[in-house]
């Protein structure tokens, strides 16, 4: 029989997946199964951690506000977080935690001024 040579795909697909995992250790950056193995579990951890990333910067935010407001409580009759995001929405005040959290920290007058705002749309 003659001899046949096999076709570029499978060696084209191996060196795709060995140029991804090529910054990994050991048999994880050079042994076929072991790096498409680890392929697989990098891209599952990179999808995860998204979600998380984004949980963590909210709780984050939320935690950072909630500290603000116990400022403010000090000065005079405030309340608790919760209570200020409840009437911030009452009062129309269609703010996210990211860029009300953006605000405390460039100026806290603005702050202030959305805090008064939300005080007076609360009594009424």
């Amino acid at each position: 029989m003659t001899r046949i040579k096999r076709g570029y795909k499978a060696r084209r697909r191996r060196k795709k997946i060995c140029s991804f995992t090529s910054t990994f250790i050991g048999a994880h950056s050079r042994l076929t199964r072991t790096t498409t193995q680890q392929r697989i579990r990098a891209l599952v951890s990179s999808h995860r951690d998204r979600n998380r990333k984004k949980r963590d910067f909210r709780r984050l935010w939320i935690t950072r506000i909630n500290s603000i407001t116990r400022k403010a409580r000090k000065n005079r009759l405030f309340y608790s977080y919760s209570l200020f995001i409840k009437n911030m929405y009452k009062s129309q005040l269609l703010l996210n935690h990211k860029i009300l959290f953006q605000i405390t920290l460039s100026n806290k007058n603005y702050f202030d001024i959305i805090s008064n705002k939300i005080l007076i749309y609360s009594i009424i």
